[in-house]
């Protein structure tokens, strides 16, 4: 038996006082009626409260512990588990065993990961190539011309935003909305990767299975790769931009200090210096050299007496203690 299941019996066996007449062990655990005579002849009411808490918190843990197996139970088979996590929900999401929350879940994971792919390649491709011909007629401007990245957020006439929120209004709603009556991501009018009226469903269900966790695994790390485009774009100018252009970073006030070498360099993950304060990282600099020199010196301590031995004489004579 585990732990787990030996841990409410082993409770209420510690809230029951010494004085008990009433055996409890792990291989009996109590019952109602055993803890409610119990009760009745030789307890307290602050004992009898003490008892009634340990149970509930006991039935707690039962049912939580039986709760998380049954609802991994619920959606371990379902596309997406898959190594080295398996099945992954560190929030919680799905303690409810609610499918249509885990439908609903499934289909926002599923847009957002071929939003994000799709975004991946729009930072990729026009780095390479690009539309001939004017995005923009009236105001003259031409695809090559427009930056990219975040920067060309600003460079889209109010227009062209319009007919790309209009474009997608009546894809989501009309054209190709979600069906409840439908795996989460698959819609009517669309075939093998999304494409409108492209080819039907695989017919093939090993290989169908496949394709489908590859795209929710390349959707999951899409996301997190266009994020960081995100993220190294806005700081630097450029999707993988040199750091070197992030002149606003609080860094470039001490990253020619003593203590910045290879192999990490300016090294502050908690973020100390971001105020560049001079006076606090100078006091921080004497005090982390202060500690070096005490741990270089008790490091030795340790060391030299094993190898060279110890002084000779007295450590206190009149205690006649010798080093």
């Amino acid at each position: 038996m585990s732990l787990s299941q030996n841990l409410p019996a082993a409770l209420v066996t510690a809230a029951i006082p010494v004085r008990s007449s009433v055996s409890v062990t792990k291989s009996q655990p109590p019952t109602s009626s055993t803890l409610t005579s119990y009760s009745s002849a030789h307890t307290s009411k602050h004992e009898a409260v003490a008892i009634g808490c340990v149970l509930g918190i006991s039935a707690g843990m039962q049912l939580n512990r039986r709760g998380q197996v049954q609802t991994r139970k619920a959606f371990e088979n379902e596309l997406g588990v898959q190594a080295p996590v398996g099945f992954w929900d560190p929030a919680g999401y799905t303690l409810d065993g609610n499918s249509e929350l885990f439908n609903r879940r499934r289909e926002t994971e599923l847009k957002h990961g071929r939003v994000a792919m799709l975004a991946t390649l729009g930072y990729i491709v026009p780095e390479f190539t690009r539309f001939p011909g004017a995005l923009s007629p009236s105001q003259g401007l031409d695809f090559s011309s427009v930056p990219n990245g975040l920067a060309a957020l600003s460079q889209v006439p109010t227009s062209g935003w319009l007919q790309i929120f209009l474009f997608l209004g009546l894809m989501e709603t009309a054209w190709i909305p979600i069906d409840p009556s439908r795996a989460p991501g698959d819609r009517a009018r669309c075939g093998v990767l999304g494409v409108p009226n492209g080819a039907g469903a695989m017919k093939d269900d090993a290989l169908r299975q496949k394709k489908l966790s590859a795209e929710l695994a390349n959707g999951r790390l899409a996301m997190m790769a266009v994020i960081g485009m995100f993220f190294q774009d806005g700081l630097t100018g450029s999707a993988w931009g040199d750091w070197a252009n992030y002149i606003a970073s609080p860094l470039r006030a001490f990253e020619n200090e003593l203590g910045v070498q290879a192999p990490v360099g300016f090294w502050d993950p908690l973020g100390y210096t971001a105020d560049g304060n001079l006076d606090n990282f100078a006091r921080r600099r004497q005090t982390e050299v202060k500690h070096g020199r005490i741990a270089m010196l008790a490091t030795m301590g340790y060391i030299t007496p094993e190898i060279t031995g110890k002084f000779s004489g007295f450590f206190e004579p009149k205690q006649r203690l010798e080093v």
